[in-house]
């Protein structure tokens, strides 16, 4: 696949994946009755929908930063990883949103795994030259 069209699809599942945390971390951090009520079920405490919440919009944030995109979608797979156990688990919930969403972060932190290792030392080129 020739870089540009790569990284072009490597943007646009950055967007989706941030078009779908972002307004879902602001519903749990702005105590939506549903998510209160959600976090409820769960049993864990409203301190874990706050977590959640603040975790979500950050990460839907750092998927839309170029330094922070590969650490941030390894974020998203951790964060999706939780809500699918939760789903299957906890809630009894259909987990294919969630699901989805951990495949599609994990695909985009394995594709940006090279800025994911140089992150700590600054941004790297694509084909994985530090900068």
């Amino acid at each position: 696949m020739r870089t540009h069209v790569r990284t072009a699809a490597l943007w646009a599942a950055q967007a989706i994946l941030a078009v779908q945390l972002a307004p879902a971390g602001i519903l749990k951090v702005t105590s939506d009755p549903a998510m209160v009520e959600l976090f409820t079920t769960i049993g864990a405490g409203q301190w874990l929908r706050y977590t959640v919440g603040t975790l979500e919009i950050a990460a839907a944030i750092g998927l839309l930063v170029p330094r922070l995109c590969g650490p941030a979608a390894l974020g998203v797979a951790a964060l999706m990883t939780g809500a699918t156990l939760t789903n299957i688990f906890l809630i009894a919930a259909p987990p294919w949103l969630p699901l989805g969403l951990l495949m599609v972060g994990a695909l985009v932190a394995w594709a940006r795994r090279t800025e994911i290792k140089a992150f700590p030392l600054g941004a790297v080129s694509p084909d994985g030259k530090q900068l």
